[in-house]
């Protein structure tokens, strides 16, 4: 009977073993990841049983949200800006060949073909001014270019591209301005023949018209004496004295007061005014008539 109350005391014990092994393992299974939303959850313990939830902490802190809520988003953090690398860039419109300030048969050239296409409203000059660089940048914006007003290779083969090689006249056309009739004082000998009221040049030899060009007189306070003169002095690479700028083809022939190229006129039209001096704007036509002109030659101002 003994041996026999032992043998069932020890089955016993196993049989005790065995179910918390069972139960620990139940606990164990619970706390597994849980499915994704729209799987079935596992069934929770009865409230008031005491067993540990799903949820529970280590420890037995308080608990967390239950397994139904939703998971709590990662904080967001910025990243932190990385150190950007400069490097140089090849310019994307290419060599820079004509650009403000320049001067010469290719800016008169860039002039005339603008002026085909309706970018350039004025007559060529030979001077890269503020009218040229706001036609180029015209020119720019319309084809898709950065609008520099520098005209680069890329802006020049463009223009190349659609229009045609200028002409002698398209190079140099007549003045823009209506030819006055001359006054009567220059229809004798070789005269320079200035009117004010159309501000043109007339550059006459016995009656006859060889050259006409726009002109620019002195403002109010430093008007341009009128009536009749005789050049006196040429100066080709002229530096006035008094303001310091630049009177390329100097031909004087009142005092200080002269006929001579401005690239200030070139550059801004009639918005400005000189000093009293007669002021040409096309390079090319004041240096054909500073070479043909003679000291004592006439020179008739009038309004």
């Amino acid at each position: 009977m003994i041996r026999t109350g032992r043998t069932g005391r020890g089955y016993a014990l196993r049989g005790a073993a065995v179910v918390a092994v069972v139960a620990m393992a139940g606990v164990t299974a619970g706390c597994k990841e849980q499915p994704a939303a729209g799987a079935s959850a596992a069934p929770s313990a009865p409230a008031g049983s005491g067993s540990p939830t799903d949820d529970a902490k280590p420890g037995g802190g308080s608990a967390s949200p239950s397994a139904s809520a939703k998971p709590k988003e990662p904080v967001k953090t910025s990243p932190k800006p990385s150190a950007t690398r400069t490097t140089p860039t090849a310019d994307p419109q290419g060599k820079v060949l004509m650009a403000s300030g320049a001067e010469g048969k290719q800016v008169r050239e860039l002039q005339a073909r603008l002026r085909q296409i309706g970018h350039f409203d004025r007559i060529p000059t030979g001077y890269y001014g503020t009218v040229t660089v706001a036609a180029v940048q015209s020119f720019q914006g319309k084809r898709g270019l950065a609008r520099t007003g520098k005209t680069d290779t890329v802006t020049w083969q463009k223009l190349l591209g659609m229009t045609h090689e200028p002409t002698a006249t398209e190079l140099n056309p007549p003045t823009t301005r209506p030819v006055a009739k001359p006054d009567k004082r220059c229809l004798t000998g070789r005269a320079i023949c200035i009117s004010k009221n159309s501000r043109t040049l007339s550059w006459m030899i016995d009656g006859k018209v060889v050259s006409s060009m726009d002109v620019r007189f002195g403002s109010q306070y430093t008007p341009t004496r009128e009536g009749t003169f005789s050049v006196y002095w040429k100066s080709r690479h002229h530096v006035s004295s008094i303001y310091h700028t630049a009177m390329p083809y100097a031909m004087f022939f009142s005092g200080g007061q002269a006929v001579h190229y401005s690239s200030d006129f070139a550059a801004r039209g009639y918005n400005g005014a000189s000093h009293g001096c007669v002021n040409v704007r096309d390079e090319g036509k004041i240096a054909a008539l500073f070479a043909a002109v003679r000291t004592g030659d006439k020179v008739v101002v009038y309004k």
